[in-house]
């Protein structure tokens, strides 16, 4: 990893904004006049083993307080727990309403018709799955869209994919060889959420909602998650607004005072709204290319919230080769100095509402926007012994890290993650 860190991005250096109730109100009208079409990506094919980890005796204080409360928590406890374990996230009940429960998957069938539908009544909605379990999802699919489609006056297109096995990569052991399973044949592992990119790079819609799929709340407690997803929509709209803009500007300038305006434009937007930051001195037709250049990226805006100790990653300002600034979401292994970590105000929720579109609507080659050096080397058991390989950079980490990013300060509320079993006794899941 060859990472530059300069700081941790906060409210205070301008790396996080926090908006004022007029840049609310701005951000939502701008989502709410919004014509173009719309997708929800939620990765999910991750299986629950971690979450039921109390229910394999690694963590007495949280299975006494899950046995103590069994009768507020949906999933039927007397299940063998290596099937719940066994069990992708998305296919649990989550929540109770009454005699029914909701899993995770159907909570966002129903948040997406609250902020992901478009102006003819659609909801796209795209999730990735293990190819084990893809058949269960659409089973329940099936029985359930009718339901939602009529209650929200909405039409689902719903599609899922798999995580492409191609991007699987070598596992080594101690002495640094392909480690070899009882059958002979060489172990590979899936090379972690940043395999994703490809999976991402097949939605058509202009822009994508990308959220996780255990962050999720009872349907009483959306209010803030709703609010909150058109502005990040509303903020993104108008960023690739206004970078189209200036990147045609620039493009069409004829020299003289009408470039140094053009130029002058663009590099206060990249500074103010995305913190990018350069000092270089060429001729004007070479610094003009250079923000074209910058200026045509994908875009994400990420929600930020204040970090509460929950472990993963946050929003960093990164010094680029070229001497630019850039804002970056690092996992914390990527973060060297452990008292920078330490100085972080903000955790990375995993809630982005990005595009991946040029200004002529054609959709960019996501993998030239990645940063190879930010691979993550992973240690694992494998039937007894240690094993190492390397993941692909992190979809939201180096695998968008050439992407112009803005981070917004997010409430809390729009943060409930069951990563624990225990987490479901929160108040938003209950």
């Amino acid at each position: 990893m060859s990472l530059n860190i300069k700081k941790a991005a906060s409210t205070r250096n301008g790396g996080i904004k926090r908006l004022t109730e007029d840049e609310i109100h701005t951000a939502i009208s701008a989502a709410d006049s919004f014509t173009g079409t719309l997708c929800k990506f939620v990765p999910a094919s991750g299986a629950a083993t971690r979450m039921f980890a109390p229910l394999f005796g690694k963590d007495d204080e949280a299975l006494a307080l899950v046995k103590k409360n069994s009768e507020k928590i949906a999933i039927n406890l007397s299940t063998p727990k290596d099937k719940l374990a066994a069990t992708p996230k998305g296919l649990l009940p989550f929540h109770r309403y009454g005699e029914s429960v909701r899993t995770p998957f159907e909570e966002h069938l129903v948040e997406g018709a609250f902020y992901a539908k478009d102006l003819n009544d659609v909801v796209n909605l795209h999730f990735t799955v293990s190819e084990d379990h893809i058949e269960e999802f659409r089973k329940l699919l099936r029985s359930k869209r009718g339901a939602y489609s009529k209650r929200f006056g909405c039409t689902y297109h719903v599609s899922f994919s798999t995580q492409d096995p191609k991007t699987d990569v070598v596992a080594y052991g101690a002495d640094n060889k392909p480690a070899v399973k009882k059958d002979g044949t060489v172990l590979k592992r899936p090379a972690g959420h940043g395999a994703l990119l490809k999976n991402l790079q097949s939605i058509n819609e202009d822009f994508i909602f990308i959220k996780n799929i255990d962050n999720v709340v009872k349907e009483e407690y959306l209010d803030d998650t709703i609010k909150w997803k058109r502005v990040l929509l509303g903020r993104a709209v108008m960023l690739k607004a206004q970078a189209n803009l200036l990147q045609m500007n620039l493009q069409s300038a004829q020299g003289g005072d009408e470039l140094e305006e053009a130029i002058a434009a663009a590099t206060s937007f990249l500074e103010e709204e995305l913190l990018i930051t350069q000092k270089f001195s060429a001729p004007m037709g070479e610094i003009a290319d250079y923000l074209i250049s910058v200026l045509d990226r994908p875009l994400r805006v990420c929600g930020m919230v204040k970090n509460q100790g929950e472990a993963g990653g946050g929003p960093f300002i990164c010094n680029e080769e070229d001497g630019s600034t850039s804002l970056q979401i690092l996992e914390g292994v990527q973060v060297e100095d452990k008292e920078l970590l330490k100085k972080s105000t903000h955790f990375n929720p995993v809630d982005i509402v990005c595009c991946i579109k040029d200004c002529s609507g054609a959709k960019y080659r996501l993998s030239e926007f990645t940063d190879p050096s930010t691979a993550l080397k992973v240690e694992k058991t494998f039937e007894g012994k240690k094993v190492h390989y390397t993941e692909l950079p992190g979809l939201w980490n180096g695998s968008m890290s050439r992407w112009n990013t803005q981070f917004i300060e997010v409430p809390l509320s729009t943060f409930n993650p069951v990563k624990s079993i225990q987490d479901l006794l929160r108040k938003n899941h209950q």
